[in-house]
């Protein structure tokens, strides 16, 4: 009660007379206030949209936008609590105050997403099945790996060895299928190759992560057959900050006795250039189940990053650099693993450089330029330190997009193209693989054009893609047929329309033709993948995957209703899995084939937000998959059974608290040698404050999962034969923006 007078305390009205005076010409300034009590609001986050510009409001509820030369913006308000606005701005020469009041509400507007087109929009706009998560819900839901913060979206799930490991799965597709981006940088890791290796991503100092559901190569090339994971954190501002900006946050979970923090501040070192500085840190000891405790799964995680950028009329350039390491342990008692299991050691090094010139000719808005290089090894260590399996890999790409204005009959579109270049290396211990080291090259260019039809909007692109393959040990007659240079080329191409039916009701539907070049380890592979307990066998002859993904959706939004239902198709040509054989290698580690075949995933998701009044929400999400190999009419393993969750939240502008049940059917329609889960039902709650201290937002959360410490199993899990998920556990966050 102390630290709530104490806020109100520090949250008294500026004057208006002061509130008015601009401080400084070429700026938006303002303030941001509670609309029923004219309180301002700390921690309100004010962006320009279609810019890397914003802002945080202070105490006063004041925010500065600097770097703004005359014309009309378009602001978009956000904070938790509150209904998020967005308004239009016209700026004259000497800039611009405004006052912006905010509606309490338990629902607050689906967030801006940049992911699912080449136009920022709200996610109920965009023509792709799209999720936003940030704010609180961000908080609520941070977890120590990014599959497992995004479990509750609709249409994705999690695959793990462990928790360490935990990797996304959208709408039964995972590893090389689901993108993983960075500030829509691919990350430059090996997290595909094997269900045993951790995503070199740290979610913790992320500002927002956005999933776009379904095919998305037009935009991303291969690898984006299922979808597209974005952890946004603005590594390159864009934007000289009026004061310094940033985030702190400090997390502990019991049911694993693990401590994450990170902190992330952007300055201005002087009026032309702005300095973004971050570290996050992350401990765990082994998981606790209702079984007992699950060994062998502790690490901890060190990230940092630092980047700058030099901001001028035409626009700006920047980079950026980020060192990773991660280090943890893949329990043991598998069919031919170690009996203490096997420790991993992961390390990433990325520089990044970026430019954005503004208006550069009448006909475009913008030029982007990108190029990134990364370095990455990965250790899977046996007892005393040995290696026993080594990956390295070595990424270099450089990315251009041009947007433009209307042309014709466009209201605005794309062209883009890229290029790149992977050199993936491979090592041993005792039993060395045979797999060849690789290089992987890579040109495509794409074109994505807009057209307004009234109460409709039509998006159509096309892309295509070279890649080539090229082993540095050919081999003609080895045992897995000819390693030899291979060459792929693939067409993408999208359609989609979507309609403004009026009432808060926007329908559309979009068909895609998307592409996945094989894996180098599906291709070349030949020998024993120690952490994930397996030798693998490749197939030098496999072709590149084609798919055909078609969805149809409907949307619904209002002050109180948010809900979406899709329904999906994708048909997949030469569909690449690893099979199983039944068969035990010479060293007694299972053996894994990979084959193609035609496959077929047809499914639906759906979400539901629902303000009943007084600040009462009631929440659902459910998601299904099923997914046939069509030659031999057999189930694709390892696809997630029919899954959902429900729950009710109350919500104040001061605090919140919420209660929901995790629920997933049985899965009976398993593949060969996969044996089927029983359905569950897992009880979570959580609770939460939000308190101006020193003129600045805290949001203190406190989360107690598993309430019942119900022994279950998911079935993507390679460990469920031997424990169960994790058992009741008790979170603690806090988490401060400045």
């Amino acid at each position: 009660m102390v630290l709530i007078l104490l806020a109100a305390g520090l949250a008294t009205p500026p004057s208006p007379a002061a509130a008015q005076v601009l401080e400084h010409s070429g700026e938006i300034e303002g303030v941001v206030r509670d609309t029923a009590t004219g309180i301002p609001l700390a921690g309100a986050l004010v962006s320009v949209v279609g810019t890397a510009k914003t802002a945080i409001t202070h105490g006063d509820g004041s925010f500065h936008l600097t770097g703004i030369a005359e014309g009309s913006y378009t602001l978009r308000i956000q904070r938790p609590g509150y209904r998020g606005r967005t308004i239009e701005v016209a700026v004259a020469g000497d800039g611009e105050f405004i006052e912006v009041q905010l509606e309490t509400s338990p629902i607050p507007l689906q967030g801006i997403v940049v992911t699912a087109g080449i136009t920022e929009r709200g996610a109920a706009e965009a023509l792709r099945p799209a999720s936003v998560m940030a704010g609180d819900e961000l908080q609520r839901r941070m977890n120590g790996t990014v599959a497992q913060t995004l479990a509750s979206i609709p249409g994705l799930a999690e695959t793990s060895m462990g928790p360490a490991t935990s990797s996304p799965v959208i709408r039964g597709l995972s590893g090389d299928r689901v993108l993983m981006l960075e500030d829509g940088s691919r990350v430059g890791d090996v997290s595909s190759a094997g269900p045993d290796h951790a995503t070199a991503v740290d979610p913790a100092s992320a500002r927002r992560i956005e999933v776009v559901r379904g095919p998305a190569s037009l935009l991303y090339g291969s690898n984006a057959l299922g979808g597209v994971i974005n952890v946004i954190r603005d590594e390159i501002p864009s934007a000289v900050p009026h004061h310094p900006t940033g985030a702190a946050s400090l997390q502990v979970r019991t049911v694993s006795g693990s401590v994450a923090g990170s902190a992330t501040t952007t300055f201005a070192a002087t009026d032309r250039l702005p300095l973004r500085v971050e570290v996050t840190g992350r401990t765990a000891g082994d998981l606790r189940t209702p079984a007992g405790t699950l060994a062998n799964t502790n690490g901890e995680t060190i990230n940092a990053a630092a980047g700058g950028s030099y901001v001028a009329e035409w626009g700006h350039a920047g980079g950026s650099v980020r060192g990773y390491r991660n280090s943890y342990g893949i329990p043991g008692g598998f069919v031919g693993g170690h009996v203490g299991g096997v420790r991993v050691e992961m390390e990433r090094a990325a520089s990044r450089l970026r430019m954005t010139i503004e208006e550069p000719f009448a006909a475009f808005r913008s030029v982007e330029f990108d190029g990134a290089y990364t370095w990455y090894r990965h250790k899977e260590l046996e007892s005393a330190n040995i290696i026993g399996t080594l990956f390295r890999l070595q990424t270099l790409s450089g990315d251009a997009l041009a947007r433009h204005r209307a042309w014709g009959p466009f209201s605005g579109g794309a062209i883009g193209a890229r290029v790149a270049w992977e050199a993936f290396g491979f090592g041993g211990g005792g039993v060395p693989s045979q797999t060849p080291d690789t290089n992987r090259s890579t040109v495509a260019a794409y074109i994505f054009e807009e057209v307004e039809l009234g109460r409709a909007r039509m998006e159509a692109g096309l892309r295509y893609d070279w890649v080539f393959i090229s082993p540095l040990r050919k081999d003609p007659v080895s045992d897995i047929g000819d390693i030899r240079d291979r060459g792929f080329h693939a067409a993408s191409a999208s359609l989609g329309l979507l309609y403004n039916a009026g009432s808060g009701v926007i329908l559309g539907a979009s068909v895609a033709r998307a592409f996945r070049t094989p894996d180098v380890n599906e291709l070349f592979s030949e020998g024993p993948h120690l952490a994930a307990y397996t030798f693998e066998v490749g197939n030098p002859s496999l072709e590149t995957e084609q798919g055909t993904g078609v969805d149809i959706f409907a949307r619904f939004q209002s002050s109180r209703v948010q809900a979406e239902l899709t329904v999906f198709r994708n048909r997949i040509s030469d569909y690449i899995y690893g099979e199983e054989t039944g068969r035990l290698s010479r060293i007694l580690l299972p053996i894994y084939q990979f084959q193609s075949s035609d496959a077929l995933l047809v499914g639906f998701e759906g979400g539901l937000d629902w303000d009943v009044g007084g600040g009462l929400v009631l929440q659902a999400v459910a998601s299904s998959v099923r997914g046939t190999l069509i030659g031999s009419d057999r189930p694709i393993p390892l696809i997630p059974p029919l899954q959902g969750r429900t729950g009710v939240e109350y919500e104040r502008t001061a605090w919140f608290v919420g209660l929901d049940a995790e629920v997933a059917a049985e899965q009976d329609r398993i593949g060969a040698f996969e044996e089927a889960t029983d359905g569950y039902a897992v009880l979570n709650a959580n609770a939460g404050v939000r308190l101006t201290v020193g003129g600045r937002l805290n949001v203190v959360t406190l989360s107690l999962d598993n309430i019942t410490d119900k022994e279950y199993r998911n079935h993507l899990s390679r460990v469920k034969e031997i424990m169960p998920e994790a058992g009741r556990g008790l979170s603690l966050s806090y988490r401060v923006v400045f």
